[in-house]
C-alpha cells in the first residue's frame, strides 16, 4: 500500500486498486493501472510485476482465519528470539541460531517437553 499511494491517482483508483489487491487480483490490478494510466501507474504497474508472485489473497486468509494479516507477532518473534540469543553469559554465535530456531520450532510444535 505504501507504494500505490506514490502513484497521482484518484482516491476512486485507489481504492479500486486497494479491492483488486486485498482480493490477490494483481494482474487486473496491473490492467486497471495500464488502462487508467495515472500518474505514477507506470512505475507501480513495474513494481507490481515484479514482487506479483510475494503478493497474497489477504482477503482468504483473513476469511479463513489462516494467519494474523499484521507484521507484529513475527517482529515480536524475532525481538524475543534475538534477546534469547544475546543473554548475559550466553555465548551466542550466528552459527548456532539454526539449533535455537529448531529446538524453538520443536517446543512450539509440542515435539520437546520442558
Amino acid at each position: 500500500m505504501e507504494n500505490l499511494h506514490k502513484t497521482e491517482a484518484s482516491k476512486n483508483q485507489i481504492e479500486q486498486l486497494k479491492a483488486y489487491l486485498w482480493m490477490g487480483e494483481v494482474t487486473t490490478a496491473i490492467n486497471y493501472l495500464n488502462q487508467e494510466q495515472p500518474l505514477g501507474g507506470h512505475q507501480f504497474s513495474n513494481y507490481l510485476t515484479k514482487h506479483q508472485s510475494r503478493i497474497v489473497n489477504y482477503h482468504y486468509l483473513s476469511w479463513q482465519k489462516v494467519c494474523s494479516l499484521g507484521s507484529g507477532a513475527v517482529e515480536s518473534a524475532v525481538k524475543q528470539i534475538g534477546h534469547r540469543v544475546k543473554l548475559t553469559g550466553v555465548q551466542g554465535k550466528k552459527e548456532n541460531v539454526p539449533n535455537i530456531f529448531q529446538l524453538r520450532c520443536a517446543y512450539l510444535n509440542g515435539q520437546l517437553a520442558i
